[in-house]
């Protein structure tokens, strides 16, 4: 190991945003507990069975796409809804006017309580920068260039493919690997040259999927098992832990 706690021959770092880089992962939970309830309140009446903004987001939503995680919560519970257009107004009951409604809530979330980074996730890019390893930020979120400008470190990355880039690209979300490997692609090293760094269950598959070099596995929720399970390398509770091949 490196003193990065990475394997010789990574020569490119990527990190997903949301819950790796920036503490952003809680209020992506409570916005699609506040989206989910509201709608399942006004399906089901008072006695609806409330989204459980642990269990379902960790299963069903985080680290996807946004029509992706409300197509995956809505078939959880046997819910069936039209896609509709991805600019369908909030109001509407299709699955891309829910995603717009639970961005809007995103939105006004962090509008109203900032973004904070995670100062050991900070010091550990500046410590990939210094050491001239590659760096991108590969996340599913449309806000990702705005959330790394707000927490004070877009200058850090080389590279960015969120959901706008995937979504002109045509790129499938995580689980698959295709952003990930768009990302190495653009940074110019091959897969097995290249960490991933995700805090989501469906992020650890798309590292496995690829074949990348090594998955590190970001374990802010207590769920250090199910990482590894789903391809983790290595499960660290913040990423300075990895500092000096302590891994």
């Amino acid at each position: 190991m490196t003193s990065l706690g990475l394997p010789t021959g990574i020569h490119a770092c990527l990190f997903d945003l949301d819950g790796v880089l920036t503490r952003t992962a809680t209020v992506h939970a409570a916005a699609w507990k506040e989206m989910f309830d509201a709608f399942l309140r006004e399906r089901d009446g008072p006695g609806f069975r409330p989204f459980d903004a642990v269990a379902d987001y960790d299963e069903y939503v985080d680290g996807m796409p946004r029509a992706d995680g409300v197509r995956s919560f809505l078939a959880s519970r046997g819910i069936e809804l039209p896609e509709g257009a991805p600019d369908d107004p909030p109001e509407r009951d299709t699955v891309h006017g829910l995603g717009t409604r639970k961005n809007a809530i995103v939105l006004r979330k962090i509008k109203e309580l900032g973004v904070e980074a995670y100062e050991g996730s900070v010091r550990y890019v500046h410590a990939v920068r210094a050491a001239g390893l590659r760096r991108a930020v590969v996340s599913s979120s449309a806000n990702c260039r705005d959330v790394l400008v707000a927490a004070g470190i877009e200058d850090l990355f080389e590279v960015r493919i969120d959901g706008v880039v995937a979504a002109e690209r045509k790129l499938p979300g995580k689980p698959h690997p295709d952003t990930f490997l768009a990302a190495a692609e653009e940074l110019g090293v091959k897969p097995a040259q290249a960490a991933v760094f995700e805090d989501a269950l469906a992020g650890m598959e798309a590292g496995r999927a690829g074949a990348f070099g090594f998955v590190v596995g970001v374990d802010r929720v207590g769920q250090a098992e199910a990482l590894r399970a789903h391809g983790a390398s290595v499960v660290v509770k913040d990423l300075d832990e990895l500092l000096g091949g302590s891994a």
